[in-house]
């Protein structure tokens, strides 16, 4: 047989997988259903996919964002039409505001079948984009792998890119597929060299801030940043949610803008000169009434260096540089620091203790925590050195899947998931795929059983007379969530606490377990 009938008989599926490994991408997060079939048959067909089963969209849209967070390139979903697609969408906002590369593929009816209007019948392209930079649809076999190739093309676009593909299945079953050679993709657009010299001059002093994200994050981007603080004056932060950060002793300390609005807007009142590099300008994440929506001080000189998409190591080395730091030691580097061993009920205070004694070296830590949370920055920063990764789209539900997609990019890494028990309940069958593939994450679940963030909302729209049928809607009791039964019921060890000693003991019999286990801290 000729190596043209060879191409004659392999399907539109085939071709894509085919194609997809041969682009580099070769893990897929799953929830198949009917129109996705053939590329389930074509996993066995064409060895090298890694293929993981989820039990609900969100979870696998959530896992490929942690994959491209850690592994530098895109994973695959795979998912069932429109409604399939639709209950992913809420990982894959966080994914397109993290700057993460995701291909998804979503089957479709056969191209006859549409016009019949079956009962799964939807506008995938329409669901698709406004959470996608690039949506296409196949529209024959033999179209399927260029439009893979890409697809992942697309998804490699700086920062990284969600690309939505439909795989109507007639088009995936049929022959004449064609495996297409991978696609180049674009490079990262220069800095804004115009920009330089005014921020050049706007950092001179403890009034002007570099504020940095995105990329200026890694750890060696945060060392240049310490030169220029060192030797400018200038001071350092972060957009108050990020992709991925770099932290521990070692290593350059940059705080966060907060993310209450008050404490936003006195922790930048003081600037009159902010030059960004991979951040935007400071907005507030909600509008309240009678405050700013603008977190910086009237009159403040912002200078937008470079984007997130752009080239923000050329830019840090050019104004490293040219601000003649690059021979000077960086400041705000964090020596290594173990706090007091933490005693009595759990509290944000005693929790970030035990964290910081407890984070092992080269940990990667999936932060949902949101109002327990707030605490753990300051305290951490002394520990071993890690990664801290943030939900940058504000959609709950986030923490378990991308600690997933974190642990499966990186099986010789500790994973720690923290967890607010009002998120956990969005995606809790995430467990379920951690167990069956065996991750190495120790989740802390916070579970003080109300929605916890949302009361203080109550109080900052300027809700003053808050009833008990308002309250009722922000509490997560009556049932109370037992999250380590229902960890246990899939397949993951788990145990509950009450106390800061109790919860240091579990983090560290968490973390040498092998395998995932749950904490449940109950406040």
């Amino acid at each position: 047989m000729s190596d043209q009938d060879d191409t004659d008989q392999m399907n539109g599926a085939d071709s894509l997988v085919q194609t997809l490994l041969d682009s580099g991408l070769d893990t897929c997060f799953t929830n198949p259903g009917t129109s996705e079939m053939h590329f389930v048959a074509a996993l066995d067909h064409v060895p090298g996919m890694r293929s993981i089963l989820v039990l609900q969209e969100g979870v696998a849209t959530g896992a490929a964002d942690g994959y491209y967070r850690m592994a530098g390139k895109p994973a695959c979903t795979l998912l069932h039409l429109g409604p399939g697609l639709a209950n992913g969408l809420s990982n894959l906002h966080n994914a397109k505001k993290a700057g993460s590369g995701v291909v998804n593929i979503v089957g479709e009816h056969a191209v006859t079948h549409i016009e019949l209007d079956a009962p799964l019948t939807s506008d995938i392209e329409g669901i698709a984009r406004p959470v996608s930079h690039w949506v296409h649809t196949s529209m024959s076999a033999a179209d399927v792998g260029a439009d893979a190739a890409r697809a992942v093309q697309a998804a490699n676009v700086a920062p990284g890119q969600v690309a939505t593909l439909m795989l109507p299945s007639d088009t995936a079953w049929n022959g004449g597929g064609a495996v297409a050679p991978a696609l180049e993709p674009a490079e990262r657009p220069a800095f804004e060299a115009a920009a330089l010299e005014e921020a050049v001059a706007a950092l001179s002093g403890p009034d002007s801030l570099l504020l940095l994200g995105g990329a200026a994050l890694s750890a060696e981007m945060l060392e240049l940043a310490g030169r220029i603080a060192a030797k400018t004056g200038c001071k350092l932060l972060s957009e108050w949610a990020n992709a991925r950060q770099e932290r521990g002793a070692g290593r350059v300390v940059v705080n966060r803008v907060p993310y209450p609005i008050d404490q936003a807007l006195e922790t930048l009142a003081p600037f009159k000169r902010i030059v960004l590099l991979g951040a935007r300008a400071p907005i507030g994440f909600f509008a309240y009434p009678n405050k700013p929506a603008i977190l910086t001080a009237e009159g403040t000189q912002i200078t937008n260096l470079c984007t997130t998409a752009q080239d923000i190591a050329g830019a840090l080395e050019a104004l490293c540089g040219n601000v003649g730091a690059a021979d000077t030691p960086p400041a705000h580097v964090a020596e290594a620091a173990t706090p007091d061993k933490p005693s009595g009920p759990l509290e944000p205070g005693g929790i970030a203790q035990a964290l910081a004694r407890t984070i092992p070296e080269d940990a990667i830590i999936i932060d949902e925590a949101i109002t327990t949370g707030r605490a753990f920055f300051p305290a951490t920063a002394g520990a071993p050195k890690h990664t801290w990764v943030n939900n940058c789209g504000g959609s709950i539900g986030y923490g378990m899947p991308v600690a997933i997609g974190a642990a499966v990019a990186c099986p010789d890494r500790k994973v720690m998931a923290l967890i607010g028990d009002g998120s956990a309940m969005y995606t809790v069958q995430a467990l379920w795929t951690m167990a069956r593939e065996g991750l190495d994450i120790t989740i802390v679940i916070f579970a003080n059983r109300v929605y916890k963030i949302l009361r203080g909302e109550l109080t900052n729209v300027g809700v003053s007379n808050a009833g008990p049928k308002a309250m009722d809607m922000l509490s997560l009791d009556q049932p109370t969530l037992e999250f380590a039964q229902m960890a246990k019921s899939m397949g993951v060890e788990a145990t509950q606490v009450t106390d800061c000693e109790a919860l240091e003991l579990a983090i560290e019999t968490g973390l040498a377990h092998k395998g995932p286990y749950l904490i449940e801290a109950v406040m």
